[in-house]
Formats: C-alpha cells, structure tokens, sequence
C-alpha cells in the first residue's frame, strides 16, 4: 500500500483520539480481509460484528505492557508450560469474537484441545490467563466490561485489569466475585494455582510523580 493512503486515512487521523468503533456488523470473513488490507493497525471484533480499531499506546503504557509480559516470559522460561502470546495476537473466542489481550497464556491442556492449524490463522483456544493494561485514552469501565463479558465469559481461569493511572487492579477469577486491588506500592501479584510461582510487582508499574 501506498504510504501516501495511509497518512491521509482519516481513520488513522481519528486513531489519535482513543479507539475506534465500526458499528456496521462484519462477518469474520469481511473481518480477516479488512485486517489483511490494513495490516498496521490493531483491530478487534467483538461478539456482535462490530470492529474496534486500536490507538496506537503512548510511551508510558508501552514500557507497562512490556514489563508486564516480561515477568510472564521470565516465568514461561523457568516453567517451560504451555505458550504466551503478545498483544497483537488475535485470538478468536467461541462467541465469534476476535481479541487481543495484552498478554496471554495458554496451557498445556488446552492447547493440546486444539486441532493443528497454520501459524497464519488466529489463535482458537481461551487462554487461561490474560492481562490487560489501561492507556490513558481507555475507557476503564469499557475495560472491566471486557474483562467480563468477553475474558471470563468465554473461559478465561485468571484475569488482571491493570490500572496504571488509578494504581488499581481488579482480578477475576473464574466462578468468583471480582477482587480489587488499591495500591501499587508493596504489593504483588499472583498466579495463584494458575500459574503457580508467577509473581508481579506492582512497584515496577507505578508512574514517576
């Protein structure tokens, strides 16, 4: 594609200001075609069709989202279990969704559910564990109804809602009711039986005053 196209998209000019919504319903076909023809940007489908367009994050959000999958690569290399995934992987849910989460892992037994597919295809399996990180120009309350509807509704086992801004995280659970955490300083996240010895300071999130 032309470079020229892109920079006078003013879908791209609008993605400045916080995501996007196409509200006209998409098939998953008209979907992979649209992701396919724009590449560059990060896009979501949601259980109705509808297509969510992705900002770009900012330098701050960035560095959290990397700190955060780092501590999940550190403890995917001393475990060896399952696969993790990045935020730009799509994962298609069984409600017909397309999701991009800002960090995922896959167990072992889950992954061995899966029929053998292409490295090209979106990832057809509910990780067991997912994290999102808010970016300024989220919305949180669209955020947690991601976290419920979307996450924990299609099978998610563990979920955190990091709030960098707020310094809040809500943790779900699957079956159980969801827990808030106030407060970055001190404090440090588990895997708990999900992902036994997976640790998350907290510390490392915390925005320079």
């Amino acid at each position: 594609m032309p470079e020229t196209e892109v920079i006078n998209n003013p879908i791209t000019v609008w993605m400045n200001y916080g995501p996007i919504t196409l509200h006209k319903p998409m098939s998953r076909e008209e979907f992979i075609a649209l992701s396919d023809r724009f590449p560059e940007w990060q896009m979501e489908r949601d259980q109705s069709g509808k297509t969510i367009i992705m900002t770009p994050v900012k330098k701050g959000s960035g560095k959290n989202e990397i700190t955060v999958s780092g501590y999940l690569f550190i403890w995917y290399l001393k475990h060896k279990s399952g696969e993790i995934f990045s935020p730009s992987t799509g994962i298609e849910l069984p409600d017909g969704s397309i999701r991009c989460p800002d960090c995922a892992w896959v167990s072992g037994e889950r992954l061995a559910t899966v029929p053998e597919s292409s490295d090209e295809d979106f990832l057809k399996v509910v990780p067991d564990f997912i994290v999102e990180v808010r970016s300024q120009s989220y919305d949180p309350k669209r955020l947690q109804d991601k976290m419920t509807q979307t996450w924990m509704a299609n099978g998610v086992r563990l979920g955190w809602l990091i709030d960098p801004y707020e310094e809040t995280v809500n943790i779900y659970r699957s079956g159980k009711f969801v827990e808030v955490v106030n407060g970055f300083q001190g404090r440090v996240l588990s895997g708990e039986d999900v992902m036994p010895g997976m640790e998350l300071p907290l510390d490392d999130l915390r925005r320079e005053k």
